[in-house]
Order: C-alpha cells, then sequence, then structure tokens
C-alpha cells in the first residue's frame, strides 16, 4: 500500500495495543462504516479496540517517516498490518482521517467497532444453538440434554461439549470432568474426525466438519450447512463481495465455536474461563508464521475447495 500521508490530525499519544477489545459502547447514529466494521471484524481481525488502531496507526504513520517497519515489535508491525487493510478496505478512510480531528478518528473508531461487536454478538447468539443440532450423535439426541438458551451446563460440566474441548493430545476419560484449559491449548474439535496425530500436528488441523457446519452459517446461511444454498439467497460472503476463505474468518469461526461449546455467557477478553482473546490470537500467530507458510496456503485451498459455493452467490 502506497502512503503519501499529512500529519494535520495526527493525535498527540498512542493510546494501548489496538488488536485486543475496547470497553463496550454504543454509537447511535448509522454508518456506512457499522457494515464495513461487520465484514472486516469477521474476514480480518475480530478482537480489536478500533479507536486505538486508528490512533495508533496514524501516530505510527508520522513514526515510520523515520523508523521502518521491520524495527518495530511484532505487535506492532501486526497491529499496523491489520490498520493499512483496514484503509485498503475502505476508500478514502484514510483521507476523512487525515482531515478530522482526534475526536473524529475516535467516532470512525466507535462506528466500525458497533459493526464489529454487533456481528460477533449475533454470530454468537445463532451458534449458541446451532451447535447442538451439528455436534448430536447421529440419529439420536444428546444426553443428558444440552439447553438450547443456556450454557450453564456445557463446557466441561457435560460429557460431549467437554470431550470436544478437551486440548489435543490429553484424553477426556482421563480428566473426571475437571479440567483447567489456556486460550493456547488447542481443543480436539479443531481436528477432522476428533483425532490429533502426535507426529504430525498439521494432519486434520481446521478440518472438522464442525467448523464447516459453523463456517457455512456465518458466511453464507444458516440453511446452507446441510444443503447447497439457492443462487438466489444472498449470504454475508456475497454481500461483502468476499471471494475466498481468510486465515482470520477460520480463526474467527474456531474461537466463535469454541464459545459455544463454553459454558460462558458472556464472550469477554477478561473471561479466563474461555481466554478467547488468548486462543483466537494464537491460531493467528501460527498463520502468520513464515515457518507455517506451505501448510497454511494447504490448508487455504483445502477451505477454497472444500465448500467453494459458500462464497460464491
Amino acid at each position: 500500500m502506497t502512503t503519501q500521508h499529512s500529519t494535520s490530525s495526527i493525535p498527540t499519544k498512542r493510546t494501548a495495543s489496538a488488536l485486543q477489545m475496547g470497553p463496550r459502547k454504543k454509537a447511535s447514529t448509522s454508518d456506512p462504516l457499522i457494515s464495513h466494521g461487520r465484514h472486516f471484524g469477521r474476514t480480518v481481525f475480530a478482537l480489536c479496540n478500533y479507536p486505538s488502531l486508528l490512533t495508533n496507526g496514524i501516530l505510527r504513520l508520522e513514526q515510520m517517516e523515520d523508523t521502518p517497519l521491520e524495527d518495530l515489535s511484532a505487535d506492532e508491525r501486526r497491529e499496523h498490518r491489520v490498520f493499512e487493510q483496514l484503509l485498503d478496505s475502505y476508500p478514502g478512510l484514510l483521507e476523512r482521517l487525515q482531515n478530522g480531528s482526534e475526536e473524529e478518528i475516535l467516532h470512525v473508531g466507535e462506528l466500525i467497532g458497533k459493526g464489529a461487536a454487533g456481528t460477533r454478538g449475533d454470530d454468537t447468539k445463532t451458534l449458541k444453538s446451532a451447535i447442538l443440532d451439528w455436534i448430536a450423535p447421529k440419529g439420536a439426541a444428546i444426553q443428558p440434554p444440552l439447553h438450547r438458551n443456556s450454557k450453564i451446563d456445557r463446557g466441561f460440566n457435560h460429557e460431549l461439549t467437554g470431550s470436544l474441548l478437551c486440548p489435543a493430545g490429553l484424553n477426556w476419560n482421563d480428566s473426571d470432568g475437571e479440567m483447567s484449559v489456556c486460550g493456547d491449548q488447542w481443543p480436539i474439535f479443531l481436528y477432522a474426525h476428533y483425532t490429533y496425530d502426535v507426529d504430525d500436528p498439521w494432519c486434520g488441523l481446521l478440518r472438522s466438519r464442525l467448523l464447516v457446519c459453523a463456517y457455512k452459517h456465518v458466511f453464507t446461511s444458516p440453511s446452507s450447512v446441510d444443503k447447497e444454498p439457492k443462487a438466489m439467497r444472498s449470504g454475508n460472503a456475497r454481500l461483502h463481495g468476499m471471494g475466498s476463505v481468510t486465515i482470520a474468518s477460520m480463526a474467527y469461526i474456531a474461537t466463535q465455536v469454541r464459545f459455544a461449546l463454553s459454558s460462558s455467557s458472556v464472550f469477554s477478553r477478561t473471561n479466563t474461563t474461555t481466554d478467547s482473546e488468548t486462543f483466537y490470537h494464537s491460531l493467528l500467530d501460527l498463520f502468520e508464521d513464515p515457518d507455517e507458510s506451505t501448510e497454511v496456503d494447504e490448508l487455504l485451498t483445502w477451505w477454497n475447495r472444500y465448500c467453494p459455493y459458500s462464497l460464491s452467490f
């Protein structure tokens, strides 16, 4: 991305890391930026403090006149990549930020953040119920039953959800139903057939049917999970011109599925039970690791071949 920047509205102080969820706020007006935030949050970066992202990004543009991107920390480089992706995805945004006041920059960030938070909440709500249909044994009901409108009996409180959340490489049957899991311990549901190969950790990773069901549910339509959608239907992917699966969208869906299986009722970065933010970042760390680029490319190829119609209508 080519940047020619004015510094007339450069904020004077950088905020904390933008790639963390900010405080919950509600913007009162409708704006195209809200719609853009909905798609950006799903496909580029989900758990983000957008006012901080914009403030830090504008400041960093000035800093980078003397300091190359390579000299920044890994977290700063990732944050700046997200900032540039946001600028590239919304024509005119850079000019709006450059010509606006500091208050305008914060307002723009709040609008984008409202969209991202809104769609995350919508997806959390619909997946809470839908996921029970996908994990139920074929031709049988879940026993003991799980409530669709309450999550208190999920997570490690139930044999089925507990076994799916059990970290790969551990044996759920040895846990006695009690387990403390960190966000960077990946659950077995990420793997095809819920099987982990200790000698080949990439084998089946992020290729489970459960993830595919959730991806179609969010990006095409709930009805597309079990059958090909009608061409007339406009899913989220088509509405936003999404032509292929992104690595961030895979991380987003995996994070949503993990939360849906958990017993937590509120999606929060401070929740030590789900530790969703750490989980999401750990997947992005893998996807962005240059040493894993071959495997990541193969994974993206698999996804785009496996459910191409999810994004084509």
